[in-house]
């Protein structure tokens, strides 16, 4: 399976929501499924939002995402139990493990984010409470993203 894998040496800053303006000094965080065959770690900033969007996927999948630069991300186990997930405009490969089923990121590229970006699933790192994080929000369904990200959520239905 072709993950358009980072390079092995991670920079040790991360962006903010343009993904190649790197600010912060930004530590690792390890994470992985549930059955721990899939093991990643990223490079997440104090207090960097997670992010929401409102497409199809998203809305059915809840994942709260940790936006990152593909070189601070690492990819440590599990390449082989990964199953990917494309659909239309082909934005976004989603992976998740294909023993226990949790998507533990996604890897894609769009211009007004700042280019190729991976999602990681907040919920996916170990000892982190996702739920506590600051969130933005993004609206993907009706491929607004120009429009940027905002602080409460976008509309599910038709604008």
């Amino acid at each position: 399976m072709n993950l358009e894998r980072a390079p092995e040496e991670a920079p040790t800053t991360i962006p903010t929501t343009d993904l190649g303006a790197a600010t912060d000094i930004a530590p690792r965080r390890a994470g992985g499924c549930h059955c721990g065959a899939v093991r990643f770690e990223a490079a997440l900033a104090p207090g960097q939002p997670g992010s929401r969007c409102n497409c199809s996927v998203c809305t059915k999948t809840a994942v709260t995402s940790g936006m990152v630069a593909p070189a601070a991300f690492r990819l440590l186990a599990g390449e082989d139990e990964l199953r990917a997930y494309e659909w239309g405009a082909k934005i976004s490969r989603r992976f998740f493990c294909g023993r226990c089923g949790v998507h533990c990121f996604g890897r894609g590229y769009l211009e007004e984010i700042g280019g190729h970006y991976v999602a990681v699933n907040l919920n996916c790192l170990d000892g982190f409470d996702a739920a506590a994080a600051p969130v933005i929000y993004w609206d993907g369904r009706h491929d607004n993203w120009g429009a940027g990200p905002r602080p409460a959520p976008w509309p599910v239905s038709p604008a």
